[in-house]
């Protein structure tokens, strides 16, 4: 059984899930892949892990930088993807880094950065597993299944410095 529960944000609604006591989702209203690798029965009702994140992204949001570590997270992915999400978890608040970047450190062969965008916009729980941390080589705010502009709230609400990020022009 999977347990959802609703939680409002200055980003909007997110939704949450967990299972055997540990998240495996937060989505964003209206993100892509919205509980794409959820396959069982879901009930609302808050469960201890529900409340914890909650109050996780009450500190979050008020500015505070809670770890990571502080919830018990379990994606569902393929094993390519979770070593992918790995790493995401290891960026730092107010830091950003390059699909190159994350291609570079899950092998020593030449990969392509498309394959690593697609695992990154398939995280399945968004803003905890900070997948809007991710730019292109360029500095371009691309790939963020929530939407550009939320990635862009989260990067600036983190303080990043966004002097060399762009939002890419259509078409290019």
């Amino acid at each position: 059984m999977i347990y959802t529960a609703h939680y409002k944000s200055s980003i909007g609604d997110i939704l949450l899930a967990s299972k055997n006591n540990k998240l495996i989702g937060l989505w964003l209203e209206g993100q892509k892949y919205y509980l794409s690798n959820i396959k069982e029965e879901m009930i609302e009702e808050d469960t201890e892990i529900l409340v914890k994140t909650k109050k996780w992204l009450d500190r979050y949001f008020k500015g505070e930088k809670p770890s990571i570590n502080e919830l018990d997270l379990s994606p569902i992915g393929s094993d390519f993807r979770k070593k992918v999400w790995k790493i995401l978890c290891g960026i730092p608040y107010g830091e950003v880094i390059t699909y190159k970047d994350i291609a570079n450190m899950v092998t020593k062969e030449k990969m392509s950065c498309q394959a690593i965008g697609n695992a990154v916009s398939h995280n399945p729980i968004s803003i905890i597993i900070p997948c809007h941390r991710v730019v292109g080589s360029n500095g371009s705010l691309t790939g963020y299944a929530g939407g550009i502009d939320k990635k862009v709230y989260l990067l600036k609400h983190e303080n990043v410095n966004m002097e060399k990020l762009f939002i890419p022009k259509k078409g290019k």
